[in-house]
């Protein structure tokens, strides 16, 4: 794999459909760093977002619209593979349901990069949807950002890291000026390739409990 400027996203040779998740919790920035890390680096310019849809859905209130929305996505997903085309999506990884998608996908030829937006805690997750509400976005309720934060970091490492081509986890906190957004490791299956930021990495492993003798 070629390791590239900026952000440092997997570039892969052409052949293969790419299949790209851009993950992370809510309020993590997923939507905002998308358009770099899918066009500008990967050159995947077909982005799957449920919250975008559901905006198209129902301007004035989004929410009510999600559950539509969301089963939109998975069939645009589904006619997207059918197609054998390159795209990207957007998931909190909070539920499992994407690993069966993320396994058929791989069955069938494509390379699946994850892509994952790190906060250090369900409380910044929670300040950054309130700003964001406060900026014209969309609310999520309280109890359910910090349901799906630690869902979502769990699920990244038992889950989802052991079956996708490669995996990265950036810092979610911010964009660092001129550098792209902050990788903090990047990796392969059960084990950590490269660690660009130790005290990040030594954190999101004690938030699961993973000893320094474990993999991942």
């Amino acid at each position: 794999m070629e390791l590239i400027s900026g952000a440092g996203a997997p570039r892969e040779p052409p052949g293969a459909p790419q299949a790209i998740v851009i993950a992370g919790p809510n309020g993590a920035g997923k939507t905002t760093a998308a358009p770099f890390l899918l066009r500008d680096e990967l050159e995947v310019l077909t982005y799957v977002n449920a919250d975008i849809i559901a905006r198209g859905l129902s301007g004035f209130a989004p929410e009510a619209a999600e559950r539509e929305a969301g089963e939109m996505m998975l069939r645009w997903l589904d006619q997207l593979a059918a197609q054998y085309a390159s795209f990207a999506f957007e998931t909190t990884l909070a539920g499992r349901g994407h690993a069966r998608r993320i396994l058929r996908l791989i069955a069938a030829g494509y390379d699946v990069h994850l892509l994952y937006l790190w906060l250090p805690s369900a409380d910044q997750a929670v300040a950054r949807v309130r700003l964001r509400v406060r900026l014209g976005g969309h609310d999520i309720p309280e109890a359910t950002i910090r349901r799906r934060y630690q869902r979502s970091v769990t699920n990244l490492v038992t889950l989802y890291m052991p079956i996708v081509t490669t995996w990265r986890v950036y810092d979610g906190r911010g964009f660092a000026t001129g550098a792209g957004i902050p990788l903090i490791v990047r990796g392969q299956g059960d084990r950590a390739r490269e660690v660009r930021d130790v005290q990040a990495w030594d954190s999101i492993r004690q938030q699961l409990g993973i000893s320094d003798g474990e993999e991942v």
